[in-house]
């Protein structure tokens, strides 16, 4: 089985439950997420809790909800579909005649055909959601509005997963990912992430050498992440020396990347090296553009180096935020697309260091075996991108410079590399 289909099978099993900013759906899917990471912590982080200007809102869970009419036909069945619900909604057991009704009945009007995703955490309300086409077909009469919520004091839960270096090194440096758990049932804007997210936490495990420590954690959009760096700040901004936020990886029609705030940092430039190396025509956006967890990690007086790299950004295609965002939508080329730009962004910051060459002038290549010993036109063709590589090694630039400068993709240039530290041709600076 590949990473892709392991990654659409875990897209599959995590599609039913329903989660929002906090409840039991979060937990189940931290659970079933525990399954494949036992080493991942859950934290929760109880009602009232203040996070900088934010407070930790009373917890959500719901049982059931529909619309049903006079002969007993019901609409909108949570059941059905847990878009169906307003997420936060309160609890309502009441009929009203269907002009009534309508005002609490939200549709997507330029999609008649879909389910929109409508959510109301701050504001104490209930709702139900439709396809247009639907509440259009409602006739006249009285119609109960029934939801089984409760909304009552809990706690917001998220999961961490911190891999260590082999290395150990002092001081500590980490790379940071981030992915959430908040959405219901949509595909790529919901379990794209987690689902990738996970993959690539089961192959870091696989590698006999780690530079770096990895922090990789699961939370709810926005409020998640803002719990956690009130809680992490110190530590983040100490370690952290590249991040990515992971959203919306899963359909095989673009690759896409987010900008930092400051555009120039070491996730910027290995984002950038690998898309332009390994994606054909990926769209590229600033951090204008921005709309996932970046916002904070990049807000001022945080400023961690994150940014972010999708298929379809969020936004960006057109089941987005509806029940079009079904599985559908991803595909295990489109998420195994995603884990290998990932991947290579990965490998690349691993060995992205300043080397330079331990001799003057060109060094003898063939008596270690690196260079033809028959030299005729096109000879040295094979061992270009080497020459080049030792040509630009002084110490000044790191491997992203001297991959950008020779045109050679920093993948290609990480086994070169090692097969010249090796000979004690390069050195580490």
């Amino acid at each position: 089985m590949t990473h892709g289909q392991r990654m659409y099978q875990r897209a599959e099993k995590l599609f039913p439950i329903c989660r929002s900013l906090t409840g039991n759906g979060v937990r189940e899917t931290l659970r079933i997420i525990s399954e494949e990471l036992p080493e991942l912590n859950m934290f929760e982080v109880p009602s009232g809790t203040q996070a900088f200007d934010w407070t930790v809102p009373d917890e959500w869970n719901i049982k059931d909800g529909y619309i049903e009419s006079e002969d007993g036909k019901r609409f909108a069945c949570f059941r059905e579909s847990n878009l169906h619900i307003v997420g936060y909604s309160e609890p309502v057991d009441k009929t009203v005649p269907l002009e009534e009704l309508k005002k609490y009945i939200f549709v997507q009007e330029d999609q008649p055909d879909v389910v929109p995703y409508v959510t109301s955490y701050y504001k104490r309300r209930f709702g139900f959601c439709m396809s247009k086409n639907e509440r259009d077909s409602l006739s006249r009469g009285t119609y109960r509005m029934y939801i089984d919520s409760t909304l009552e004091p809990g706690s917001l839960t998220y999961g961490e997963l911190i891999i260590p270096s082999t290395e150990g090194q002092i001081p500590e440096e980490e790379i940071f990912l981030s992915t959430y758990i908040c959405h219901p049932s949509m595909a790529n804007n919901e379990l794209s992430g987690p689902s990738v997210a996970v993959e690539l936490a089961k192959w870091l495990y696989t590698l006999k050498k780690r530079r770096y420590t990895y922090r990789i954690i699961f939370i709810p959009e926005t409020l998640g992440s803002i719990v956690y760096l009130s809680r992490n700040l110190s530590t983040l901004k100490e370690r952290v020396i590249a991040g990515f936020n992971i959203s919306c990886v899963g359909d095989d029609r673009a690759y896409s990347y987010v900008a930092s705030r400051k555009g120039n940092t070491l996730a910027d430039r290995i984002a950038l090296n690998v898309l332009g190396y390994h994606t054909d025509n990926f769209l590229r956006y600033s951090f204008l553009q921005r709309g996932s967890d970046e916002r904070q990690y990049n807000a001022p007086g945080v400023d961690l180096p994150v940014c972010a790299i999708s298929r379809s950004k969020y936004g960006e295609y057109p089941e987005y935020h509806t029940s079009a965002d079904d599985l559908t939508v991803i595909s295990p080329e489109g998420l195994q697309g995603a884990f290998d730009v990932y991947r290579k962004c990965i490998l690349g910051l691993e060995y992205n260091r300043f080397y330079q060459v331990t001799c003057l002038c060109e060094p003898q290549l063939g008596k270690r075996g690196l260079y033809p010993t028959e030299s005729y036109k096109g000879s040295a063709n094979a061992v270009r991108t080497m020459m080049n590589l030792i040509a630009y090694a002084d110490g000044t630039m790191d491997l992203i410079d001297i991959s950008n400068q020779i045109h050679a993709p920093i993948d290609e240039l990480i086994p070169i590399v090692e097969r010249l530290v090796d000979e004690k041709l390069l050195k580490i600076m």
